[in-house]
């Protein structure tokens, strides 16, 4: 690779931020569980399992271990005989096949006593500061029968049924940053392996899938004695951790335009570097088609019933054929070759291809991009505090900025303000209401910023430009937030989505999309427009066989030859 003479400029937040390209994003290297595995392995993390104390009815807890260079973390987890009836994905449910709580170190006996009586009520109970995650999860029922009955028998479980489901248990929840007792971010925020966001929640769940494994092989055995088998290590590495995620997860995006700013800034930065290579070498164009026939495997297992993904996952079966006719008639070493691939899907592919091809022409260049991960969690806590000496002229034109493309909506028109985000009493979970059907307006949560946007510059219109925005807003405390937001838009260009979310057509199923995709997850597989099952760690190494050599690629199946 050879330095480039012409920088390739990050893609405008006008079009990244849409949600309809959000709704389209797919994993990356700087994907989160990506970026765990590749530190367990370069630090030479170890791992242990010091208690496994399950019965013949499936009913017990276990404790995994994993070690860092300066702290250990554990996953208690806790197994129960659920009966079929009480087995629910929603966030309602009250009993669940397994609970978890990632364990700040390595827990004692009364540790593990306490935990007893609280993890397993998951939101009923409390945990405490040494907790810094509570999950929960369901078994996948037939697979999981299919797979302890046929290693009963001494065979293996059919890998075709291992491909179309993906996973044996599905999490629906994994709560951490304080929740139900357990450690705010503050606490591990500046540990060098915690700081990148979401780090605890995806060694709870890497963690979860070994307990997974261990628990189905343990229940085979128990069913079928001496003569059950082992579970082929092979096999047993395209089983992932599934996930159930409705819209309690669908506001966060907008809850945190500085840390969504982040993540989405850092993927374009390292997609504008690549861009900006202007000769690659031949390492590195085998490389990128190496891992785009891995990527037509994994795409070959995802399958979708609702409409909306049945049509985009066609448009993507098409793109996918495009591309390969592209590559067979392009040379990807001279000429910028990068930028020519996107320039070239911005106009040949739908969005679900256009953002495939952005985050596979990052995978030869780990040493350019990888780095950049260090910039993904939010530490700049002043970017919330506004700036009451900004004069109303250039707060206007911060609307104008972020918000231009809504000034012209009429947001009294019923399809554009149908909708109402509120917190529901039962659950104090996240929900999206008809505003013209229920009776929800006074519980209306500030979800709505571009509206709110317009409302602000509305009023500031008849304000002196030269007026400080302190003095407008303390006589109208009501715009706070919006200044807030059109103020952090100076540090956080792509923290705004550029789309209405209280429209009629608003679909939330794209905001869980941009999140679980810097998760890392896989075969999005929407049940409606507001809730999504995913596939987590599929394809990865278990612990005791994670090494550099496969700490990172592991999310692209091997093409048989």
């Amino acid at each position: 690779m050879t330095d480039s003479r012409s920088h390739i400029a990050r893609r405008d937040p006008a079009t990244v931020m849409r949600l309809s390209r959000l709704g389209s994003l797919h994993q990356c290297r700087l994907s989160f569980m990506r970026q765990l595995t590749r530190r367990m392995a370069n630090e030479g993390w170890t791992f242990s399992r010091p208690v496994f104390n399950i019965d013949d009815a499936g009913v017990g807890h276990a404790v995994y271990s994993a070690h860092g260079p300066e702290r250990a973390y554990s996953l208690v987890a806790f197994a129960h005989d659920l009966p079929p009836e009480q087995r629910s994905d929603r966030v309602i449910a009250e009993a669940w096949d397994a609970t978890f709580t990632l364990f700040d170190g390595v827990p004692t006996n009364e540790d593990i006593d306490r935990l007893s009586q609280n993890v397993p009520l998951q939101e009923a109970g409390r945990v405490s500061e040494s907790e810094l995650s509570l999950s929960r999860a369901n078994r996948s029922v037939r697979l999981w029968a299919h797979v302890v009955d046929r290693l009963a028998t001494g065979q293996q479980p059919d890998l075709e049924q291992i491909y179309k489901v993906g996973y044996l248990m599905r999490t629906t929840a994994v709560y951490g940053s304080g929740k139900f007792g357990a450690a705010d971010r503050e606490k591990t925020g500046n540990r060098p392996e915690t700081n990148a966001p979401f780090q605890t929640e995806m060694l709870s769940v890497y963690l979860t899938r070994t307990f997974v494994r261990d628990l189905v092989q343990h229940m085979a055995q128990v069913k079928g004695g001496d003569a059950t088998a082992k579970l082929d290590a092979d096999i047993a590495r395209w089983l992932g951790i599934g996930n159930s995620t409705g819209l309690g997860m669908a506001p966060f995006i907008v809850n945190h335009p500085i840390l969504f700013n982040n993540w989405i800034m850092v993927r374009e930065e390292a997609i504008s570097r690549v861009r900006s290579i202007e000769t690659a070498s031949a390492e590195e164009d085998r490389a990128f088609r190496e891992i785009f026939e891995r990527s037509k495997l994994s795409m070959s297992w995802w399958h979708s019933e609702h409409p909306v993904q049945i049509k985009k996952l066609a448009a993507l079966n098409a793109d996918l054929s495009s591309i390969s006719t592209y590559l067979s008639q392009e040379k990807l070493q001279h000429d910028y070759p990068w930028d020519r691939l996107v320039r070239w899907s911005e106009t040949a592919l739908s969005q679900e291809g256009q953002e495939l091809v952005a985050s596979l022409i990052l995978e030869p260049y780990g040493d350019l991009v990888d780095g950049l991960s260090s910039c993904m969690a939010d530490s700049n806590s002043g970017a919330h505090v506004i700036n009451g000496a900004m004069p109303v002229t250039e707060v206007r034109s911060l609307f104008d900025q972020s918000f231009g493309w809504a000034m012209d909506l009429d947001w009294t028109a019923p399809e554009n303000c149908a909708r109402a985000w509120y917190v529901s009493e039962e659950k104090l979970e996240p929900r999206l209401g008809e505003r013209f059907k229920e009776p929800i307006a006074e519980y209306e949560q500030p979800l709505a910023p571009a509206r709110d946007a317009v409302r602000a510059q509305k009023a500031l219109a008849e304000w002196d430009g030269e007026a400080l925005i302190a003095e407008f807003l303390l006589r109208h405390p009501e715009h706070r937030h919006a200044v807030r937001r059109a103020q952090m838009a100076t540090v956080a260009p792509y923290g705004e989505i550029h789309d209405n979310t209280i429209s009629a057509d608003v679909l939330p199923i794209d905001m869980l999309r941009a999140k679980l995709s810097f998760f890392g997850a896989t075969h999005f597989d929407p049940r409606s427009d507001r809730w999504v099952r995913i596939c987590m760690y599929s394809g990865a190494p278990y612990p005791e066989d994670l090494i550099r050599e496969n700490a990172d690629l592991w999310v692209y199946p091997e093409v048989q030859k």
